[in-house]
């Protein structure tokens, strides 16, 4: 009998040895079957045709875009920004988020359940003291003969470069709002250049208008309204000073600086103050009048201007890389890996699992043999959801929906980024027109006053032909001096619309050295924060 046991016990244990080992085999060594669709990009996206198509890998007026610019001040402004701007800094924190969820998602490959648990107890009954103690250790490994793993891997590692996309994208955000402000403020001094030289004239044909009117030449009307111009002129000048401030304050946040700081960053021989309006001021025959030949009041060039050329061809390649659509093709991507883990619900499952433990009970103070106490328990188990009344199909039908919505939402986006380029283009070639067109108007807006105000000394023309040339000189200056800044925010436009800037990260740490201490500080992160790990690989192309 004692033999038959023992026999019966070995032929088990070799039973069950060799189911163990046969599906730890057919696992290791035929790998999973992964359900559900393998994603492999999104296909003709909805571009137009008559873009071409080169497949270049960059386009080197785009990568670096601001120095096209040819403005020292305002690379200065992206490199600061590019360092200190907390956007970015979040991203690249995200970026480290989605790396240790793909850690958590490579390690359910593995055995889920490795524990070790002990206990120990004392029972006072009616026959005596009662002692227990164990010790085990648990290991449960659901094979993953189905792909459910796999493709939780694969939504991960998905997900992952969605959020390095997602860091360049807030980059050439960053990029173009740095630069829209900067072009803004700019845009702003030389309006107050113009309003105060302006202001200098108008000063000076009150003046002369006063004269005349105590002289009695004119009426008091005539000079009232000079005196009006000039007031108006004044009032002007508060809301276009309250204009650069803001541009100036934005700048601050989004280098995460103070207000000084910016201040001095925007400085410069060139722009430190304004030139004297005598500069560009005559006398002729004993009145105010602009020198003839003076460029100063139509070139002040306080606005950069992008060497874009108008004619510029737009690569569909180069559009379709752009880090939002990047990010929204890997989301399609992460969500057709869930769509397969979900189907993997509907087969059963099967774990190996095991147990060694020493597990005793007995009177205090006695031992019991380690031979007795001593137990291993392995074999195979599964399970399988064959009661689920819907849930899991449903569940599917859920995930399937999702995953269509996010190709859908991907299409949108590339209609939304093409409507972004074709404006911003469009934008540009139209408003250099204007710009073309309002110079020569500023031109001889600057020759008829010369000309009225010669005229109206001399008695030729009445004041209100003279206010008329004033008024229109001072606005006709304004909108130049705005039509130069639209006309360099549509380049920015352009560029951000194509997605450029974010390459400068490459090779770069998405995480600061100063950061990256901290948090090892406080945490043990292994290898994670080491800045090998924390740099985004040159020629790295958001997973391609």
């Amino acid at each position: 009998m004692m033999k038959e046991r023992r026999m019966k016990k070995h032929f088990n244990g070799r039973t069950i040895g060799t189911v163990c080992f046969s599906l730890a085999a057919a696992v290791l060594l035929g790998g999973c079957m992964k359900l559900g669709p393998d994603f492999q990009g999104i296909k003709n996206p909805p571009l137009p045709k008559a873009w071409k198509k080169n497949h270049s890998t960059h386009d080197a007026s785009v990568v670096r875009w601001w120095h096209t610019f040819h403005d020292p001040t305002l690379d200065r402004l992206i490199e600061k920004a590019y360092a200190q701007n907390l956007d970015i800094k979040s991203a690249g924190l995200r970026i480290a988020q989605a790396r240790t969820v793909l850690g958590i998602s490579q390690g359910l490959a593995f055995p889920q359940l490795q524990q070790l648990s002990g206990q120990a107890s004392s029972t006072r009954t009616g026959l005596g003291d009662v002692a227990s103690a164990g010790l085990n250790f648990d290991m449960g490994w659901e094979m993953d003969l189905w792909g459910k793993y796999a493709r939780g891997i694969e939504a991960s590692e998905a997900q992952l470069y969605a959020s390095v996309a997602s860091y360049d994208n807030i980059m050439v955000s960053v990029i173009a709002e740095v630069a829209r402000n900067y072009i803004d403020y700019r845009t702003a001094q030389e309006r107050l250049t113009y309003a105060r030289r302006n202001v200098v004239i108008q000063e000076r044909v009150t003046k002369m208008t006063e004269i005349q009117f105590n002289s009695g030449n004119v009426s008091e009307l005539d000079m009232q309204q000079a005196r009006t111009q000039l007031y108006n002129t004044r009032t002007s000048i508060p809301a276009v000073e309250l204009t650069r401030v803001k541009a100036r304050n934005a700048l601050a946040v989004l280098l995460s600086v103070d207000a000084k700081a910016i201040d001095r960053m925007l400085q410069s021989t060139k722009y430190d103050s304004y030139e004297s309006a005598n500069k560009f001021i005559a006398q002729h025959k004993g009145i105010i009048q602009i020198k003839k030949g003076q460029k100063g009041l139509i070139g002040v060039n306080l606005v950069p201007q992008s060497s874009l050329n108008p004619h510029y061809h737009i690569d569909a390649n180069l559009l379709t890389r752009r880090p939002d659509l990047k990010a929204a093709e890997y989301l399609a991507h992460a969500n057709a890996a869930h769509l397969g883990a979900s189907m993997a619900e509907l087969y059963p499952s099967f774990t190996l699992f095991g147990n060694i433990g020493y597990n005793a009970t007995n009177k205090p103070g006695s031992w019991v043999a380690g031979s007795d106490a001593l137990g291993v328990t392995v074999g195979p188990s599964f399970s399988w959801n064959i009661f689920q009344y819907g849930r899991i199909k449903n569940q599917i039908r859920l995930q399937d929906a999702v995953f269509e919505e996010s190709l859908v939402n991907y299409n949108k986006q590339v209609l939304s980024a093409v409507q972004e380029v074709s404006n911003a283009l469009e934008g540009y070639v139209l408003t250099r027109k204007q710009h073309l067109e309002n110079k020569k108007a500023v031109e001889a807006t600057i020759r008829a006053f010369n000309i009225s105000v010669v005229q109206y000394n001399d008695g030729l023309v009445n004041y209100q032909r003279l206010l008329t040339t004033v008024e229109k000189l001072t606005s006709t200056q304004d909108r130049f001096a705005t039509i130069k800044g639209n006309m360099a925010l549509n380049a920015v436009a352009l560029y951000k619309a194509l997605g450029g800037g974010w390459q400068i990260s490459r090779g770069k740490a998405y995480i600061s050295r100063e950061t990256a201490e901290k948090m090892k500080k406080r945490t043990d992160w292994g290898k994670f924060l080491d800045p090998e790990m924390t740099r985004i690989p040159k020629g790295f192309d958001n997973g391609q």
